[in-house]
């Protein structure tokens, strides 16, 4: 069996256009604003390439680029600045922060109406709910991939590897809104690959190359890889891909998987925060 490539970069891009449709319905033009604390390399590539794809998409781009050793009081104020503009829909906080600053008070100052990451108590809360909200992208993004490979979750066996709260627990509360029966690992579970082998639906978002092999994936069964780390020969995810495309009938590449579909969420994400949710 050689298994299905779910491609990420195809899928984005219909999300984004669909999301440049909905902003020209609109009757204001959305606006995205992004802080960006300091000069880390990958902040600043992550936040301009945000940037460039809300411009594309014909939202206002209300970027500010703050200096690294910004004060905890000085950020939160611009925080609430951006918080009471009528202008901006969406506030995004790059992570991660430089080390003399605390991200938990500061992400807790954005509006759960604005907070496009989804990454706030109340979003959390929402989500865990079931209430209408602004949801984290990657997971978002994940949910999108797989209805594009038409797997039918209700019922489904879901096993979500990695229980971070950028990822894996809301990974998990996607699933189960859909109907799907799910399991969380994390690096107390015992018999990893005969956990993972339960699953339909396998969601890796562990955070180490190459942990999961054939071994650990049910035949026929749709693998989404969300890890990326740059490797000696190039980029490579969690899975390792070669191995387990042999057993499984569907799987994202690592890149062009689920990477695209998170900025394209955050697009997503904020028109939906235009329209008042």
């Amino acid at each position: 069996m050689t298994a299905r490539i779910i491609d990420g970069k195809a899928v984005a891009a219909r999300v984004r256009a669909e999301v440049a449709r909905d902003v020209a319905a609109l009757d204001r033009v959305p606006g995205l604003a992004t802080l960006l604390v300091g000069d880390d390399p990958a902040s600043a590539m992550y936040v301009r390439n945000k940037r460039r794809l809300c411009v594309e998409a014909g939202m206002a781009d209300l970027h500010r680029h703050l200096p690294g050793d910004v004060s905890q009081a000085e950020l939160a104020a611009v925080i609430d600045e951006l918080a009471a503009d009528p202008d901006v829909t969406g506030i995004l906080l790059q992570l991660p922060l430089p080390g003399h600053l605390d991200a938990a008070p500061l992400i807790a100052r954005i509006p759960a109406d604005k907070d496009v990451d989804g990454l706030t108590e109340v979003s959390a809360g929402r989500l865990a709910l079931g209430r209408p909200g602004l949801r984290p992208c990657t997971p978002s993004g994940v949910m999108v991939l797989l209805d594009e490979a038409g797997v039918d979750l209700a019922g489904a066996e879901a096993v979500v590897v990695g229980r971070s709260d950028l990822v894996g627990k809301p990974q998990g509360a996607l699933l189960l809104a859909r109907n799907a029966t799910v399991t969380t690992c994390h690096s107390r579970t015992r018999d990893l690959a005969a956990v993972c082998r339960r699953a339909d639906v396998l969601v890796v978002a562990a955070g180490r190359p190459g942990l999961i092999g054939a071994d650990a994936v049910k035949p026929g069964a749709v693998v989404i890889d969300v890890g990326i780390h740059r490797g000696e020969h190039g980029l490579v995810g969690d899975v390792r891909t070669a191995e387990v495309a042999e057993v499984a009938g569907a799987i994202t590449p690592v890149p062009g998987g689920v990477g695209p579909m998170t900025i394209a969420m955050l697009l997503r994400n904020t028109v939906t925060a235009a329209k008042g949710l």
